[in-house]
């Protein structure tokens, strides 16, 4: 299928899992060369490097808001005009929101130097950790502009129909990027410096091969002259509110898990949670991608008026949903020991502390998936009110609740409770909306 024609097809599990697999298989592959990053840090350098590059994902998390939210919700907003058949206007809006994101790019690498040096100076780390975090994130940051637009041509690959594209892309990206892990931090002693720029250089892969793609005219999306739409801009800019507000979030609670983890069990604890949130990002990213892959349809068959299809596509997720957090947990509780030895050796005191978290924390896939979807399923139906409430109230209000509260009365153990206990309560909302609003959108 490509193009529009894939639009077109009857909406089977087949059809459906064939637009959703390859951004499956792509999302899963970039959390997996994100692990293959922990381990190359953290068995050549240390486990006080690896705290190190979860200390930077905030900041990370910050510069890249603003782009995720322009190309989720730009897709949503541009896949609907191509449903209305205004090819024309799409390219349009699709080449100006790229331009857009190159601007904000340059701005928020440049607010990102800027802070650098406050923030890492206000966390009392140890001299060695605090080194490590400014030497990771000023490498990174030089790559900023290629990491937006690897998010935003990923995504519009999937809108293109260009979904195993997009994949081929991101696994070769990841190839690179681990083979560059080797050389740089094996072979020539680079260091952490080493594995921010073989990260910077494997998400550019997406960003070169996307400028290449969208200049041809044959495809569905392509750059056009573009026309300064602010309606647009803003319009994308409230759709894709839900996952600027999650990628915010992610980086003041992953700030708050790094606190709480520096003051019960000091330095070790944060390297521990990286461990846990590889686990965890792994298994959210099949979700993830199956959101990803079947967003562009929702958003299609909205923009023409075909509720029989939105409908059999909306349901059919939910199973496929439903199956993927049952075979996420058991897998997870399984390898818990084996893979957290990847990283820490059972001799290490982190090993003891990831194996417990990982244990606690692993119940929380049950209810990921749904809320994932519930999200992104609003985004694609250009609701962005009712998505930002849900990815807020997931990530930020119940999350920050959990993470006050639980620690204070549980120690540790409560700052591992916290991510199930979140996602349940997102749970709950979700579901509400889910059912208040199925008349209006008649799924």
């Amino acid at each position: 299928m490509s193009g529009e024609n894939a639009y077109r097809q009857p909406v089977t599990l087949k059809n459906v899992l064939m637009f959703s697999v390859p951004t499956i298989v792509m999302t899963v592959f970039m959390s997996f060369y994100t692990m293959v990053d922990g381990l190359f840090v953290s068995n050549l350098i240390g486990t006080d490097a690896l705290s190190a590059v979860n200390l930077t994902a905030p900041v990370i998390s910050l510069v890249t808001a603003i782009s995720t939210m322009l190309a989720t919700g730009g897709s949503a907003v541009i896949m609907r005009k191509a449903g209305q058949q205004k090819a024309q206007e799409a390219n349009e809006d699709f080449t100006f929101l790229i331009a857009v994101n190159v601007a904000v790019g340059l701005i928020m690498s440049g607010l990102g130097y800027l802070v650098m040096d406050r923030l890492f100076g206000s966390m009392n780390l140890s001299p060695a950790v605090a080194g490590y975090c400014r030497i990771y994130l000023s490498r990174y940051l030089i790559f900023t502009v290629p990491i937006l637009l690897m998010n935003n041509f990923t995504l519009y690959m999937i809108a293109a129909g260009k979904s195993a594209l997009s994949m081929v892309c991101s696994i070769t990206g990841g190839i690179l990027n681990i083979v560059l892990d080797y050389v740089f931090i094996s072979i020539l002693d680079m260091g952490i410096a080493g594995a921010a720029i073989a990260t910077g250089l494997g998400y550019s892969v997406t960003a070169v091969a996307g400028l290449v793609i969208f200049s041809k005219k044959d495809c569905l999306l392509h750059f056009v002259k573009p026309v300064c739409r602010i309606r647009t801009l803003i319009s994308a800019a409230s759709n894709g509110s839900s996952e600027m507000a999650a990628a915010l979030v992610t980086g003041i609670v992953t700030m708050m898990f790094n606190w709480t983890m520096l003051k019960y069990v000091g330095e070790n604890g944060v390297a521990a949670i990286t461990i846990i949130m590889y686990v965890l990002m792994f298994a959210t990213s099949l979700y993830t991608g199956y959101s990803y892959g079947v967003a562009p349809m929702i958003s299609f068959y909205y923009g023409e008026q075909n509720q029989d299809k939105l409908k059999k596509l909306i349901r059919l997720s939910m199973k496929i949903i439903g199956f993927i957090g049952a075979a996420a947990l058991i897998v997870s509780l399984a390898v818990t020991e084996p893979l957290v030895a990847i990283f820490a050796r059972p001799d290490n005191p982190v090993y003891g502390l990831a194996v417990t978290g990982n244990r606690i924390c692993s119940s929380a896939l049950v209810f990921i998936g749904f809320n994932v979807f519930a999200s992104g399923m609003f985004t694609a139906l250009s609701n962005g009110l009712v998505s930002a409430v849900l990815a807020f109230s997931r990530s930020f209000v119940f999350m920050v609740a959990a993470m006050l509260i639980l620690p204070a009365i549980l120690g540790v153990t409560g700052a591992w409770l916290a991510t199930p206990a979140a996602e349940a309560a997102a749970f709950l909302l979700s579901a509400v909306m889910f059912i208040k609003y199925r008349k209006k959108y008649q799924y």
